[in-house]
């Protein structure tokens, strides 16, 4: 019993010296995590102040873009409301006719919900200058009616100012904006849109070069406002700002100085 006692207790021993050994791997091991730790926060820091410099970069370069190659402005135009019309051409209108009127010209059905739109076709957007200018309800139809009537028309077009070219040129210039800050922002676009004008047999132009049917007209402006939209949800753009029809007045909001969180 003796010796089997002296057995247990140099066992005890060993594993005391061993317990002391593993506790020191411990503290060296906690040392070591205490160490990480420290240049994991101090590398998170420097990376968060790189990002911050770097949105700073891309705001620059964005309101330099968009004040000096793609100024985007609202323009007043000189439609009367037709509440206002009918009630002059028609005296035994009531005054609540004609509210009702003005109320339904600023609302729109949006997402099963009907919604106050103070801009319903009061204003425009322009791209590029005062001249080039949008819908701003995101009505383009005068665009592929002159398409239509082409094709019935024979001879040279000679409307230079036709609503139709301005449309065009407007969306044309909207996609290379766009196109431009995906770049700068480092945020890959959901649709594919080219600015480029090239071979007609290739079909990869949209807006600028040929006249586009309806079918592709309407499916490359929906193309160009889920880019815009996702370029704003990507910017943490105002929700409450945005409408999925109006092109250039969300790229408008996107760039806009106003937009705290731009370039992140």
């Amino acid at each position: 019993d003796t010796e089997g006692l002296l057995r247990i207790k140099e066992e005890n021993q060993k594993h005391y010296r061993r317990a002391q050994r593993h506790q020191e791997k411990k503290e060296k091991i906690q040392r070591h995590n205490r160490k990480l730790g420290d240049l994991v926060e101090k590398k998170t820091y420097d990376l968060k102040t790189q990002y911050e410099h770097l949105a700073k970069l891309r705001r620059t370069h964005i309101l330099e873009l968009t004040s000096v190659i793609f100024p985007i402005e609202e323009v007043k135009t000189s439609m009367r409301d037709p509440a206002d019309v009918s009630s002059e051409s028609d005296n035994a209108m009531t005054s609540s006719t004609v509210s009702k009127l003005a109320e339904a010209r600023r609302t729109t059905y949006l997402s099963g919900r009907w919604v106050c739109d103070d801009h319903n076709g009061d204003t425009s957007i322009s791209i590029t200058g005062p001249w080039i200018i949008l819908p701003n309800n995101g009505d383009y139809s005068a665009y592929y009616s002159w398409v239509e009537e082409k094709k019935t028309t024979q001879g040279p077009d000679m409307e230079h100012n036709n609503p139709a070219h301005t449309i065009s040129a407007a969306l044309c210039y909207a996609t290379q904006l766009v196109n431009t800050l995906s770049l700068i922002l480092d945020v890959n676009l959901p649709k594919k849109l080219c600015n480029r004008q090239v071979k007609a047999q290739q079909g990869n132009h949209e807006f600028c070069g040929e006249n586009l049917s309806r079918h592709r007209f309407t499916r490359a402006v929906k193309k160009l406002n889920a880019n815009i939209l996702h370029l704003c949800f990507s910017q943490h753009v105002n929700l409450d700002l945005l409408h999925p029809l109006h092109t250039l007045r969300n790229l408008m909001y996107l760039v806009s100085p106003d937009t705290e969180n731009l370039g992140r």
